[in-house]
């Protein structure tokens, strides 16, 4: 039988009743599917019911093969290792029983002699040095990666799952995943934002409010198909528009015609010349049609409110949402940060970067590149202050604002508005929800805790409250603000940013970001 995964009526809830998708009736075939959708959309959690980690509220999944699930490693234990990640501890510890001359003759038939080269082959080609003793909280966050794509590969699944498979990864991390997904040939599911790895797809499986659909081809094609049926429903929209205009200016007209009408008829009345069972029959038919012509206008009306209504729901879904940014004047000669000579770390005698200068002038866009673990994140720490240098001078002569990856600058603790307020105390209600509204937190979506929110929905926020306000600081300082959002927000964020006249400096593997927002220099750690 062929490779799929197939739901069938699936729905999940969250523990308070929240509905986050319901009723999907989908089948994942044996193609590469990029899974996409907005930020809350319900896409982590349909990959993690699919993997049985999640039961679904009603319905079911059928998995015909073996699938195999990349998982995000932010937090492990300190006792894991390699080996747990790859399944094979216990087969590795009979190897060594073996060769210790401890193994019995049952252990000799089930040991698995190729194990150990097989699983340094896995490694090698994620090009990551590590054995299978190494433990894992001793990787950085793109090594982690490099190691379950290594597990992934090595289970050898009909299926594999991956979510947000280049996050936290160097370019060559990402060139890896690149290759392991040109050269798939069983089913994938991949949820990501990285439109590059979405251009090797063979199919992007669209997951909105309204369910899920597919769109046969690669991102590219996706996005042309997608500005077509926004322009069907903006075009629907305006048609609906004019018939609800059309229904009022014809009811109109039928009044004012039947108030003629009816005061004739008073005229006629009034002069006695007309027998009154004739003005009777006149003035039953007269009511009658007038109701006939009102029920007609109200069918009409009613048909045209829900088609409004329904393409503007279609017009939600597509839409992005967009950034205006105001304008923070800073002159081109103006000095905004200078490191000279820096040396920092966070051990004595492992320093992180050494004898590094640097300065930003003027609203120049410099992105901090380089492979992980050689200080990017360290240097943006020293610059945010959070960090003292060993020796050397680290001064900012500007006023700034920084987004981390885990967005520090919100309090879990309360709600989006509550923050929004915090950081921008000169703005009023109507700012407020003005500015959350245009990065799509409206209404009671304001009012949500950051802690409760997703990962790419706490970045949105996080962006509404710094770029929301109306005055901007002269610089803003990103570290990978793409690795959580959905592909709109990252395209309505670099439209924002190309409109931004300030200095940026930013932390990204994704070059796709990069060269959007105009990037002027790149300051590359090595």
């Amino acid at each position: 039988m062929p490779t799929t995964i197939t739901l069938s009526n699936l729905s999940w809830a969250t523990p308070d009743g929240r509905e986050l998708f319901s009723g999907l009736d989908f089948t994942f075939g044996a193609e590469r599917a990029g899974l996409v959708g907005r930020n809350g959309v319900g896409k982590t959690t349909l990959l993690k019911v699919v993997a049985g980690d999640l039961l679904p509220r009603s319905g079911a999944v059928a998995v015909n093969g073996r699938v195999a699930v990349l998982r995000q490693m932010v937090q492990v234990d300190a006792r894991e290792t390699i080996a747990d990640l790859f399944g094979v501890a216990d087969a590795l510890e009979l190897l060594k029983r073996a060769e210790r001359g401890e193994a019995s003759a049952d252990d000799l038939v089930h040991a698995d002699w190729t194990l150990e080269t097989r699983l340094a082959d896995a490694l090698t080609r994620f090009a990551l040095n590590a054995d299978a003793e190494t433990s894992l909280a001793t990787l950085s966050g793109g090594q982690r990666t490099r190691a379950a794509l290594a597990a992934l590969v090595f289970a050898e699944p009909d299926f594999i799952i991956l979510d947000e498979p280049t996050n936290n990864l160097d370019r060559d991390g990402r060139a890896a995943v690149l290759d392991l997904l040109a050269g798939w040939r069983a089913g994938a599911v991949v949820v990501s934002h990285d439109r590059e790895l979405l251009d090797t797809m063979d199919a992007i499986v669209e997951m909105t409010t309204l369910g899920v659909r597919r769109y046969g081809g690669n991102w590219s094609a996706y996005r042309a198909r997608k500005a077509l049926e926004l322009a069907a429903a903006q075009h629907d929209l305006a048609d609906a528009e004019k018939r609800i205009a059309d229904v009022a200016e014809t009811a109109q007209t039928m009044a004012e015609r039947k108030a003629r009408k009816d005061g004739a008829g008073k005229r006629k009345a009034a002069r006695g010349d007309m027998p009154r069972i004739l003005l009777g029959a006149m003035k039953r038919k007269a009511e009658e049609t007038s109701a006939s012509m009102s029920r007609l206008a109200e069918t009409q009306r009613e048909d045209a409110e829900a088609d409004v209504v329904a393409a503007r729901e279609r017009i939600e879904v597509l839409q992005p949402f967009t950034v205006s940014l105001p304008s923070t004047d800073l002159a081109a000669q103006k000095d905004v940060l200078k490191l000279e000579d820096v040396t920092a770390g966070y051990e004595a005698g492992h320093s992180v970067l050494r004898g590094l200068s640097f300065a930003i002038v003027g609203p120049e866009r410099v992105a901090v590149t380089g492979p992980n673990g050689l200080g990017k994140t360290t240097l943006l720490s020293l610059i945010a202050g959070a960090l003292l240098p060993w020796s050397g001078s680290v001064r900012v002569m500007m006023d700034f604002a920084v987004l981390d990856q885990r967005v520090s600058v919100l309090d879990p603790a309360v709600s989006i508005r509550d923050n929004f307020m915090r950081i921008n105390p000169e703005a009023n209600e109507n700012a407020c929800r003005a500015a959350l509204a245009r990065f799509m937190f409206r209404a009671d979506a304001a009012l949500q805790i950051v802690g409760t929110l997703s990962g790419g929905q706490m970045l949105r926020a996080g962006l509404a409250c710094v770029l929301g306000g109306e005055t901007l600081p002269p610089l803003l300082i990103l570290d990978e603000p793409t690795n959580h959002l959905d592909i709109d927000s990252i395209e309505a964020v670099e439209a924002g940013l190309r409109a931004y006249d300030g200095a940026l400096l930013i932390v990204s593997h994704d070059e796709a970001f990069l060269a959007a927002v105009g990037v002027t220099r790149r300051l590359t750690l090595q």
